[in-house]
């Protein structure tokens, strides 16, 4: 049975076309410190609604938890038009995570499409905490329309740390994009992989699947590709 404790949204705001991104204060709460791994998610619920699935958006070991929500049901409907110093019900962080003690002194290929980067995201804030216990890192982040890139905020400050950013569109339309089209996989580099890569993948099935080929094509052994869950 799941175990709720209380938590309380300090800061709402747009993310991206359909995304709005939402920080949980856990202060004075058991959950403090209770986030162990990047990619980790918890169960949230409010009164009168089921509860949901969220994958966690900030690095573990923070009183505040950020979670990327779309809103397309009852829950996540309610909780974009909540009010600052609301309430919600939050579970402990559960799921494997990502692996990302084995990345240290490796290079790390990070791919997501649409939401699927909140939990890499996470990942990508904790390797910007010891950034230089890392290799090359390199972010291939799919989605629909150029307004759909959630975290877009963050390109610049993640390339200062040396994390290489890689957006491409699959539906650029009249948007005048004129950066890279098509899907994540379509986009990596032709250079041999270097030993030890580590790959951390999230989003839409299809796009994953893709990418687990394209890795193994270039062979990385399946061992090195991993999902959250």
């Amino acid at each position: 049975m799941t175990e709720w404790y209380p938590a309380t949204l300090v800061a709402c705001s747009p993310a991206a076309d359909g995304l709005t991104d939402l920080t949980l204060d856990l202060s004075g709460t058991p959950l403090r410190g209770a986030h162990q791994r990047p990619g980790q998610y918890v169960h949230l619920r409010l009164p009168g609604t089921t509860e949901g699935l969220f994958a966690l958006a900030s690095p573990p070991g923070t009183a505040r938890w950020d979670l990327l929500v779309k809103a397309n049901s009852l829950l996540t409907d309610a909780l974009v038009h909540l009010h600052l110093g609301a309430r919600v019900e939050v579970s402990r962080p559960e799921g494997r995570g990502f692996p990302l003690e084995h990345a240290r002194d490796k290079d790390v290929l990070l791919f997501a499409t649409g939401s699927g980067i909140s939990p890499i995201r996470s990942v990508i804030e904790s390797i910007r905490q010891e950034r230089d216990v890392y290799g090359q890192v390199t972010l291939y982040f799919g989605a629909r329309t150029p307004a759909a890139f959630a975290y877009a905020r963050d390109f610049k400050t993640w390339e200062q740390s040396g994390i290489h950013v890689v957006p491409t569109v699959s539906q650029p339309g009249a948007s005048g994009w004129q950066g890279l089209t098509g899907y994540v996989q379509a986009h990596l580099k032709e250079e041999p992989l270097a030993p030890g890569t580590l790959a951390f993948v999230c989003g839409q099935q299809e796009m994953v699947q893709g990418v687990i080929r394209a890795l193994l094509a270039r062979g990385l052994p399946s061992s090195a590709i991993c999902q959250n869950f």
